[in-house]
């Protein structure tokens, strides 16, 4: 069996072209991840209703949103309406 050396011309071609390639690619796809603009956030799908413009607000009394009393939750309590901006709100209002 013999022992065959690499060609130093093919040796220097890979050390002097194609690992600072490599390296470069690399180090771009690492800085990529910190730098680049992340892909815009989608608001989060709440469980309470639509809102629709205009109209008189009220104060949800569990969480505080204020609410549109036209797409709002209601409920009335000893005589007087209470409005709400979603079903667990609602829930949390009951169970008190």
């Amino acid at each position: 069996m013999f022992s065959r050396r690499p060609d130093p011309m093919l040796r220097s071609l890979i050390f002097d072209f194609v690992v600072p390639i490599l390296l470069f690619l690399l180090l771009r796809s690492i800085l990529r991840g910190f730098f680049s603009p992340s892909a815009p956030r989608r608001p989060s799908q709440s469980s309470g209703p639509p809102v629709s413009p205009g109209g008189e607000l009220k104060k949800d009394p569990v969480c505080g949103t204020y609410v549109s009393t036209s797409v709002a939750l209601r409920e009335t309590v000893r005589g007087e309406t209470v409005y709400f901006c979603s079903p667990e709100c609602r829930d949390k209002y009951r169970a008190r």
